[in-house]
């Protein structure tokens, strides 16, 4: 008679623990082609479980097809191919997966800190506003909520944006130029498939890697171009054959550099040389410089029709806002409406006209300048405790006027990797510059480029990430006391 544990299974229900049992003896073997299963009254009797938990167990079997019923008879198992093709590996590498999936989640659960994910403190988020403007969508627009969005999102909000991009980045852009999409990976897609398969995309390195990866998944060749202490290098773009840079030169993520004119119009020019040139410009956190006025867009600038601007709202709002859309040159969004019109827009229309209210009535010019000031609070608090602190002695700041993260410079011996792996122990996320680079393909180091063209590897080395978007004003001193802690200092 089989025989199996039912203890500490947690919330599993009973019927699916006997299945999944049952189910795995099937693919080691254990239980062969054609053996009877015992009957489910006294299976449920030996397993001292109710004959209604055997019953269902049995019939999610059958109905995946493990085994089979003979009327009067019983069950079998089902005589399975010899030559299964890796049902067994797939299994174990499914079980493996969501194991490792679920020790990821409950590791980063486990940090009180977290100086990585670009979060939101939901006590900065207007609540209020965004459920009364809601509220307002289903009441006036309740005919339009059920009608298909046009494929580039609904007009009202395009023309909201058109005017936010022309009173904040002094962009003229005509609302039709909007492609509005649920995040900006989406919106990459529909670019390669625009400008082609066949092209020879840039990225930064560093830079942010999920750029890159989805260049990769999508099968295009992604080249990775140094970028010095003035932007990208042009001598690269042209050394490794590239038709498109994806840049952000309004701040660079992660090393905070701001692209000055010079190198802007030097981009532009690399772009005029050939045709079918482009550059994306991803100017994601523009809205939060919190020295000076705003960067000008190299899109403002560009009188070829070259950049293709992307933007979006997960930042200046919330993450889970997937609210993000590009600005295409005339004859680029002629040449989306002819080959990718077909697509559906992939944001509801609900969050569109929420959205464009959000815009349009003043809120998000509002929620902005409200969530500069609490930011630079938080950036000179957090600095100030730095400097008050053991770190002091041993660090430099740099890079801390733009967007919502600084640089840490530690003079220390303890290496990038396992700093992290230390941090983490202590219960705080952090990331540092060198994990960001990637090295060449003949494994030399990649660094930050001077203007002079030499590469210096020591450059990315002990510096760390200091993103404060989701720290709460009063997690700071016990963020600086844990990183000293980390370094093995007193944090006083």
């Amino acid at each position: 008679m089989l025989t199996y544990s039912f203890e500490n299974i947690g919330p599993e229900p009973l019927y699916l623990h006997l299945y999944k049992c049952i189910k795995n003896d099937i693919l080691d073997g254990v239980l062969s082609s054609g053996t009877k299963l015992p009957s489910k009254r006294s299976f449920a009797k030996n397993l001292g479980i109710s004959n209604i938990t055997v019953e269902n167990a049995y019939a999610q079997l059958q109905a995946e097809g493990f085994i089979y019923s003979i009327p009067k008879k019983g069950f079998y198992v089902t005589v399975l191919p010899d030559n299964m093709p890796g049902i067994k590996e797939e299994y174990i590498n499914h079980e493996t997966a969501r194991i490792a999936a679920g020790s990821i989640m409950e590791e980063e659960s486990q940090c009180k800190i977290d100086l990585v994910s670009n979060m939101t403190p939901p006590a900065n988020f207007p609540f209020s506003i965004w459920a009364k403007l809601m509220r307002e969508v289903i009441s006036e627009k309740s005919s339009e909520l059920m009608k298909k969005s046009p494929w580039g999102g609904i007009m009202e909000l395009r023309r909201a944006i058109s005017l936010h991009l022309k009173q904040f980045r002094n962009m003229d852009v005509a609302p039709e130029q909007i492609i509005t999409g649920a995040g900006t990976e989406y919106l990459y897609t529909l670019i390669i498939q625009l400008l082609g398969y066949d092209k020879v995309y840039a990225v930064e390195n560093p830079g942010y890697k999920k750029v890159a990866q989805i260049y990769k998944s999508n099968n295009v060749a992604c080249e990775y171009i140094p970028v010095g202490s003035s932007g990208i290098v042009i001598e690269e773009l042209e050394r490794h054959n590239a038709d498109v840079a994806h840049i952000s030169p309004s701040h660079h993520y992660p090393t905070g550099i701001i692209t000055p004119v010079s190198r802007r119009y030097e981009i532009l020019a690399w772009a005029s040389k050939k045709k079918g040139r482009y550059i994306i410009e991803d100017d994601y956190d523009s809205e939060f410089r919190l020295e000076g006025k705003p960067m000008p867009a190299l899109q403002g600038i560009d009188i070829m029709e070259r950049v293709i601007y992307i933007n979006t709202f997960t930042k200046s709002l919330a993450p889970t806002i997937r609210i993000s859309y590009m600005v295409l040159p005339w004859k680029l969004l002629h040449e989306f409406y002819n080959k990718l019109s077909f697509y559906s827009c992939t944001v509801s229309n609900f969050e569109q006209y929420t959205l464009a209210r959000f815009i349009n009535d003043g809120y998000f010019e509002k929620h902005i300048n409200r969530m500069r000031n609490y930011y630079r609070n938080v950036r000179d608090k957090f600095m100030n405790e730095i400097k008050r602190s053991r770190l002091a002695d041993i660090c430099e700041i740099s890079e801390e006027g733009s967007g919502l993260h600084f640089l840490l410079k530690i003079h220390t011996e303890i290496p990038d990797s396992e700093y992290v792996e230390i941090c983490r122990q202590n219960k705080i996320n952090v990331s540092c510059l060198s994990q960001y680079y990637i090295d060449d393909k003949n494994g030399t180091k990649a660094g930050i480029t001077d203007s002079t063209g030499r590469n210096s590897y020591n450059n990315r080395e002990h510096i760390i990430i200091m993103n404060y978007s989701g720290i709460k004003m009063e997690d700071i001193k016990e963020t600086v006391s844990l990183l000293c802690k980390s370094l093995g200092l007193v944090y006083m």
